[in-house]
């Protein structure tokens, strides 16, 4: 198991090994599962009644492809731990929360002074998300009439 640092749930740390994707669809009793890039999250959404975590795999900082498997999960509905796993650096942090991850291990300790900071960076957004329901700021400016 890795190491979660931060966590933003009031339930229990799920300690189930996370199984690959591939290995998930062969196994009818695993409630973890591992998406490492490339891997599709659409084909989990049949089974997120019985994921309790879900595991995304960030290899380095720069492949962002964990950002849309987060919201795939998430606006179809689950609500196990998300969890972001590997190369997390204080800049992504804010970013995956609003994507839909509420729990972050990342390969090496984050300074929890910055990593608080960033976590309650930027009080305005400009997308929508189902994560926390906030306004885009455009919308704010430009209220339908």
């Amino acid at each position: 198991m890795v190491e979660v640092q931060f966590r933003f749930r009031d339930d229990e740390l799920v300690t189930d090994p996370a199984i690959t994707v591939d290995s998930f669809s062969e196994q009818s009793n695993a409630s973890a599962v591992r998406i490492e890039p490339g891997d599709d999250a659409r084909v989990l959404l049949p089974y997120l009644d019985r994921l309790s975590l879900v595991e995304v795999s960030f290899p380095n900082w720069t492949d962002g492809r964990g950002f849309s498997s987060a919201r795939i999960l998430r606006e179809a509905g689950y609500k196990g731990e998300l969890r972001a796993v590997g190369d997390v650096v204080i800049d992504m942090l804010r970013h995956l929360q609003r994507c839909g991850f509420d729990a972050f291990a990342p390969d090496k300790q984050l300074n929890p002074a910055d990593a608080k900071t960033a976590f309650e960076r930027w009080p305005e957004v400009y997308q929508a998300t189902v994560v926390d329901g906030r306004q885009a700021i455009w919308a704010k400016r430009h209220p339908a009439a």
